[in-house]
């Protein structure tokens, strides 16, 4: 999975006061927690951005005054009225304790349906996932080839190496959908006389 290296420092105060302050000088409060004790510290607000505007899962390298962590952003609160970023909270990775998380799901292939003339739909941009952070994919990839209109690809159906799905396994993932266009074909067609 890929990574980000952010730098923080530690922050003392721990009040909505401070806070505010830390908010004001162009920074942003965060917690690191999952490890012995909690870290409170703040970073760059700028800094964020690459972690927090992105469509894809990333792992954080976290430096706080010198000290490094293996980190998974766990919780984010924006401010209502701006949307500005106002806290986050950090999740601490540890090599041999598996951790929690939503993968993003990608389908790959051309799907026979699909070029029959049917849409693909997806019902589920993301997984949960339960792994150990070395077997931490980027993404979930799903064949679709030889879907057809119709049929779909559920969580049962999905395997991938040394990682654990968490959702429901009837859940539909995928499905390829017959279209208004397929349905009036069909209707005319129904409707045309026959040749004689």
């Amino acid at each position: 999975m890929k990574s980000v290296s952010i730098s923080g420092s530690s922050r003392t105060n721990v009040g909505k006061k401070d806070a505010k302050a830390v908010r004001n000088a162009g920074f942003v409060p965060c917690v690191l927690y999952g490890g012995k004790e909690q870290k409170m510290f703040s970073v760059k607000y700028n800094d964020l951005l690459p972690l927090v505007y992105t469509p894809e899962v990333l792992t954080v390298e976290l430096n706080i005054d010198g000290s490094n962590y293996k980190a998974l952003m766990q919780e984010i609160q924006f401010h209502p009225i701006n949307d500005q970023v106002v806290h986050i909270d950090f999740l601490e990775m540890f090599d041999n304790k598996p951790v929690f998380i939503d993968i993003p799901v990608h389908t790959t292939g051309n799907s026979i349906g699909v070029k029959a003339g049917g849409k693909l739909t997806m019902n589920v941009r993301k997984l949960k996932v339960k792994a150990l952070p070395a077997n931490l994919p980027d993404s979930i990839e799903i064949k679709i080839d030889n879907l057809d209109i119709g049929k779909s690809i559920r969580v049962s159906e999905i395997a991938v190496n040394n990682i654990e799905l968490l959702d429901t396994p009837n859940m539909v993932v995928v499905t390829i959908k017959a279209t208004r266009n397929m349905a009036s074909a069909a209707t005319d067609a129904a409707k045309a006389p026959a040749k004689k």
